[in-house]
C-alpha cells in the first residue's frame, strides 16, 4: 500500500470517525509504514487490531514490536489453527507451531491475555480440510485448557472462521476432488440467522491499493463494489457506500453455513436447524442487504 493510499485511509478515519481499523496481510507488520498507520488511527481515537501471524514477533527487526502493540493497546487477532504441534504444523509448515508459542510467550510478557491488562489476545481457529470449524465456545475451552496446562498461557477469546472455497484452498479442493463434496457442505449448513452479523454490512475492505470490496475475501478474488458506488477509497462517499447492494458468490457461503463466519469469528454462538438448501449461484452478482447499519 503506497504512503499516499494510507493518508487516504487515515483522512476517512478522522471524517467519518471511523470506530475500528482492522489491519491484515500477509504480515502487515513488514509494510515500512505499518507503525505509523497503527499510532495516528489510535490517535485519531479508532480501536485497531492487527492480524498477526505471531512468526513475524520471532523475525530478526522485529523483538520490539509486542511492546509497540502493547504501548498502542492495540488488539492481537492472531491464527492458531490448533493447540497441538502436528495439526497446526500440518497446515502452516514445519516449525510454525513452536515459533507461535514462542511469539505468544513474547505477547504474554508484554501483558496480553492477561486479565485487567486491556490488551486483548484473540487466537483463531479454521479447521483443516474439507470441513465446518466445531462450537466456538466449546473449542475455546478447550484451547484455554491446553495452552494453560501445556504452556502457561492465557488468552482473551477465540474465533472460528470457516475456509473458503477461493485461491490456495480452492486448489486443494480441486487437487483432492473434494470440492462438490465440500459445496454440498457449505449450501447444506445454510442457515439464516447468520445473515445479520456478516461482515460485509459493517465493514469495507481497502485493497493494497486502495480499491473497496465488501469483503477481505471478495478482495482476494478481485471482486470490487457494486457498479456506481465509489471505486477506491480516494473516491470515499459515506452515504454512497452506507446501503450499497453487496456483491455476492459461491463462496459466500462460507460465511453463512453452521454457526456462520466472519472476522469476529462465529456470527451466532448456536448453530440453529440449516434451512432447505438453497440454489448456487452461477455467477457473481450483487445483492441488496438492507439492515439499517452504516458501512464502516
Amino acid at each position: 500500500m503506497a504512503p499516499e493510499t494510507i493518508r487516504a485511509c487515515l483522512d476517512v478515519i478522522r471524517q467519518c470517525r471511523i470506530p475500528v481499523v482492522d489491519i491484515t496481510g500477509g504480515a502487515p507488520e513488514l509494510h515500512p509504514n505499518f507503525r505509523r498507520l497503527v499510532s495516528e488511527a489510535r490517535a485519531l481515537g479508532a480501536r485497531v487490531i492487527d492480524r498477526c501471524n505471531l512468526t513475524i514477533l520471532m523475525a530478526p527487526g522485529f523483538e520490539d514490536l509486542p511492546g509497540f502493540l502493547a504501548e498502542h493497546q492495540v488488539e492481537v487477532v492472531a491464527s492458531l489453527p490448533c493447540y497441538l504441534a502436528e495439526n497446526t504444523d500440518a497446515q502452516r509448515g514445519v516449525g510454525v507451531f513452536d515459533r507461535s508459542i514462542e511469539a505468544l510467550r513474547a505477547l504474554y510478557a508484554v501483558g496480553y491475555g492477561r486479565v485487567g491488562s486491556g490488551l486483548d489476545l484473540t487466537l483463531v481457529h479454521n479447521p483443516i480440510g474439507p470441513k465446518l470449524p466445531p462450537d466456538q465456545s466449546s473449542l475455546e475451552s478447550a484451547y484455554r485448557g491446553e495452552l494453560r496446562a501445556r504452556y502457561g498461557l492465557e488468552f482473551t477469546r477465540l474465533y472460528t472462521i470457516t475456509n473458503m472455497p477461493i485461491n490456495r484452498f480452492l486448489e486443494d479442493l480441486l487437487a483432492s476432488g473434494e470440492l462438490d463434496r465440500y459445496l454440498e457442505i457449505l449450501v447444506n449448513a445454510f442457515n439464516p440467522m447468520t445473515v445479520a452479523g456478516l461482515m460485509c454490512l459493517t465493514t469495507l475492505s481497502v485493497g493494497w491499493d486502495g480499491r473497496l470490496h465488501d469483503c477481505d475475501f471478495n478482495q482476494m478474488l478481485n471482486l470490487g463494489l457494486a457498479p456506481g458506488r465509489p471505486r477506491t477509497i480516494h473516491d470515499f462517499d459515506l452515504e454512497a457506500l452506507s446501503r450499497r447492494p453487496l456483491v455476492t458468490a459461491t463462496h459466500c457461503f462460507g460465511c453463512t453455513a453452521g454457526s456462520g463466519s466472519g472476522c469476529q469469528g462465529a456470527t451466532i454462538t448456536v448453530a440453529s436447524e440449516p434451512s432447505p438448501r438453497p440454489r448456487l449461484p452461477e455467477t457473481p452478482r450483487a445483492k441488496t442487504i438492507d439492515d439499517g447499519q452504516e458501512s464502516r
